[in-house]
This record gives structure tokens, C-alpha cells and sequence, in this order.
């Protein structure tokens, strides 16, 4: 990602914690851009939002201080950038499955890339 540049929706669910800074930049919830830096909101974290508990999601909002019409804002956005991604191919996968893997992917929204996280 460029310095400065929106990120990309598409795999927002790798965007780092700069990333989502300068996403909610762009969907008018800029106030916050701070206070997700300090808590180390990044695309991962807004990727797993859509699993909280209702009590998860009042601790976010408490600890992010959000405003309700903000937090709905937040969630109506993202659910736009899930609903705008495409599926492609992944890089590890042979081009002669693709048509295949696409037609698994359409059908199975759930398949995302994980980021791997290694333990020493």
C-alpha cells in the first residue's frame, strides 16, 4: 500500500492498523482513527466483528467511545465492502482450477484468507 493512499477493499480483512486509520478517514469517522490505533483495531479485528457478542460489541464501543450512530455507520460500511469484494483465484492455486475454485468460493462467502501468525 502506498503512503497516503486509501486502501484497497478488497482483503480488507489484511489491512494493518495505518490501513484502517485512513479507511475511516474516508467514511467520515475520522475522530476515531486515534483511538483504533491505540487499540490495535486492524482488518483482521473488523473481519471478526461480525462474530460479537452483543456484549463484545458494547465493550468495543465502550472502549472506543463511539457514538450508536457512528458504531451503525461503521458496520453499514463494512458490510458494503464485504458485499463489493470479488473473488479471485488464489496465487497458490493452478489456473486450470480456477473455475472451479471460484465456483466454491461464490458459494462458501465464509473462505477468507487467515494471516498466519508464527509462534517463536
Amino acid at each position: 500500500m502506498n503512503k497516503g493512499q486509501s486502501p484497497e477493499p478488497l482483503d480488507f480483512f489484511i489491512w494493518t492498523v495505518e490501513d484502517v486509520g485512513m479507511w475511516l478517514e474516508t467514511i467520515n469517522l475520522g475522530s476515531y482513527r486515534q483511538t483504533f490505533r491505540e487499540n490495535g483495531v486492524n482488518g483482521e479485528y473488523l473481519e471478526g466483528m461480525s462474530m460479537f457478542t452483543t456484549e463484545q460489541i458494547l465493550r468495543f464501543i465502550r472502549r472506543c467511545h463511539m457514538k450508536w450512530g457512528d458504531f451503525i455507520t461503521l458496520c453499514k460500511e463494512l458490510r458494503r465492502i464485504k458485499g463489493d469484494q470479488k473473488v479471485r483465484r488464489p496465487w497458490w492455486a493452478p489456473a486450470c482450477l480456477s473455475t472451479v475454485f471460484l465456483k466454491v468460493a461464490k458459494s462458501n462467502r465464509q473462505s477468507r484468507v487467515v494471516s498466519l501468525k508464527l509462534e517463536p
